[in-house]
């Protein structure tokens, strides 16, 4: 049998759902997921095995405007995913306006794409043809519009059957076997920023980063050794909490993560350090692994 294999972008604004749907493409929770915006920084890649072809979908930050440095990071990371990839997947949630498919259309350098209008379970069929006539409008820029539920798993075989229609003849790329191409640093360091997001509110989740110091392995437990990276000596005493009680809280909820992920026990211990402006320091930015 003749295989295929080619690279698909993850692309949409903030807090589209990216993380989500690649979760749910792969069957497995490998991508950090919040309904806090921007919590994506850096492109992952998950790879879905479907029929004779094999799909790398990258995850990738949204688009947003520049601020600070590490913004102008996860921009280009977008960016860069567009230009690498096969075909690029545009998630449009059904209740957004379409002037967000038209930014994009802006960046996207004409490149090959389907439209894959999200979360169709919060409208009923009226609205969700509305919506599908607005973008008729702009029918010969995209190869194909693919409405989606997660929540109610409609509509994952015929995306899929879709993106298989659209990428090239190809040897596989990976292993069948793998899910992703990241290493399970990037992982745990991903899962346990989730957990960050969900425990701590404000700026706080945006200016944290963690950094996984020492993994130790065994066949049924792992030793994780983490720091926390916060800009203000203030925020490092949130991230802590009143003896210690949003720290056990982030702890709890990462363990968590990282067991669900791992079938493993695992053992995670988390401090925290201030680093003073490290949201705007190129060299602190490429030391945590943000590389220009």
């Amino acid at each position: 049998m003749e295989t295929k294999a080619g690279f698909v972008a993850l692309i949409g604004r903030p807090n589209a759902g990216k993380s989500t749907l690649l979760n749910w493409l792969l069957g497995e929770k490998i991508a950090m997921v919040s309904h806090k915006v921007q919590a994506t920084r850096k492109r992952l890649y998950a790879i879905v095995m479907h029929k004779n072809t094999q799909i790398i979908f990258i995850d990738t930050p949204g688009l947003h405007e520049k601020e600070r440095l590490l913004n102008r990071f996860m921009l280009e990371e977008a960016l860069k995913a567009i230009g690498d990839c096969d075909l690029i997947l545009f998630l449009a949630p059904v209740t957004d306006d379409i002037k967000y498919y038209e930014k994009f259309l802006e960046l996207s350098q004409g490149r090959p794409h389907l439209v894959v209008l999200t979360k169709i379970d919060l409208v009923d069929n009226a609205k969700l043809l509305a919506k599908i006539g607005e973008y008729q409008k702009y029918q010969e820029k995209f190869l194909d519009l693919i409405p989606v539920s997660v929540k109610k798993n409609i509509g994952k075989e015929d995306l899929l059957d879709t993106i298989t229609k659209y990428l090239p003849e190809h040897p596989y790329y990976y292993d069948p076997e793998l899910l992703t191409t990241e290493n399970i640093r990037d992982i745990y360091k991903e899962l346990i920023r989730e957990a960050i997001f969900e425990n701590v509110s404000d700026e706080i989740p945006y200016e944290s980063d963690v950094i996984i110091e020492k993994i130790e392995e065994s066949e049924n437990l792992d030793k994780v050794y983490a720091m926390i990276i916060v800009e203000k000596p203030s925020q490092k005493g949130i991230i802590i909490g009143k003896n210690g009680e949003t720290i056990k809280r982030i702890g709890r909820d990462a363990r968590r993560l990282l067991e669900q992920f791992s079938g493993k026990k695992i053992y995670l211990e988390l401090f925290v350090v201030v680093k003073k402006g490290w949201t705007k320091n190129k060299k602190e930015l490429e030391q945590i692994g943000y590389i220009f």
